[in-house]
């Protein structure tokens, strides 16, 4: 699915994504995570993050002081330096990217500090984890942003049916 017609989708599901999201909400948590696993792992054997990269377009992961350390490692600069060049402090009190797209995202979609990159993107969207009940807030944004997840959800609206 290209990004026009995950726009598309989004807006034609919005109010039946809303109500099952809900639903979810109210699932045993264990059996959550053994009907969207699977699905996880289907969806994703056959995306490619690279076609798309609308997450790194368009949101910033959090950055914890471990993955300010490490990228300023890979970078060969200090941690201030890291903070200072490509971060600010958001709201919440986070530190996030200054910019969108992710200043390390490359013309060709790839990550520029992929062996560095934050914990946030090399879990994202984090479909796979264990406790989705905890993550539904944060799989209902990403539907948004993702068509693997949007897809993920389509699969599990099926299964649930």
């Amino acid at each position: 699915m290209d990004l026009e017609e995950h726009k598309d989708q989004l807006k034609l599901k919005l109010k039946e994504n809303v109500k099952f999201f809900k639903r979810l909400k109210r699932m045993k948590p264990k059996v959550l995570d053994q009907m969207i696993h699977p699905i996880h792992e289907e969806v994703f054997s056959c995306t490619d993050c690279l076609k798309c990269g609308n997450c790194c377009k368009t949101t910033s992961p959090l950055f914890t002081d471990k993955d300010i350390s490490r990228i300023a490692k890979y970078l060969r600069i200090k941690p201030s330096a890291v903070v200072s060049q490509y971060l600010k402090i958001d709201e919440d009190r986070f530190y996030v990217l200054k910019t969108a797209p992710c200043t390390f995202l490359g013309a060709d979609n790839y990550c520029t500090i992929y062996d560095a990159r934050p914990k946030a993107c090399r879990d994202y969207p984090h479909t796979d984890r264990i406790k989705q009940s905890q993550l539904l807030n944060i799989t209902e944004k990403n539907v948004e942003v993702c068509p693997a997840v949007f897809n993920i959800i389509e699969k599990l609206k099926l299964t649930l049916k």
